[in-house]
């Protein structure tokens, strides 16, 4: 466990989120589009506030990283983006899901390099499988 604003945290991103606490983001794989038909974005948007028509960025309670454009060349842009947000909003703690991992059809190898700056952001937390890579 670790501690984020005075709130104890998990040291990795849970395998399944039911709920998030009011400062808490869920950040999820997305398409450009934003049709959050299903995965996490299907969860992302009957649970946490993401839109759609809307595939980047922050919405409610989650965060859309774009996954299903092309090769992991093209996610690292909105990788990079999101690691910017996070370190300017540290209001909030932000969960990083398996992204890209599911129906996009990447490996957790091809993926966790993309969020090496992440691993010393404080409220970002990533998947065990990221961090161990």
């Amino acid at each position: 466990m670790r501690t984020y604003n005075n709130i104890s945290r998990p040291e990795y991103t849970p395998e399944r989120i039911e709920e998030l606490k009011a400062d808490e983001i869920f950040v999820f794989g997305s398409n450009l589009e934003g049709m959050h038909g299903g995965g996490a974005a299907w969860f992302a948007f009957r649970k946490f506030g993401a839109v759609m028509g809307c595939g980047v960025g922050m919405m409610g309670q989650s965060y859309a990283i774009p996954t299903m454009q092309g090769g992991v060349e093209t996610i690292k842009p909105y990788v990079d983006e999101f690691i910017e947000y996070a370190k300017t909003h540290p209001e909030f703690f932000f969960y990083v899901t398996r992204i890209g991992c599911g129906i996009a059809g990447f490996r957790d190898e091809e993926i966790a390099p993309l969020f090496t700056a992440a691993l010393d952001v404080p409220n970002i937390c990533l998947p065990e499988s990221f961090v161990s890579v």
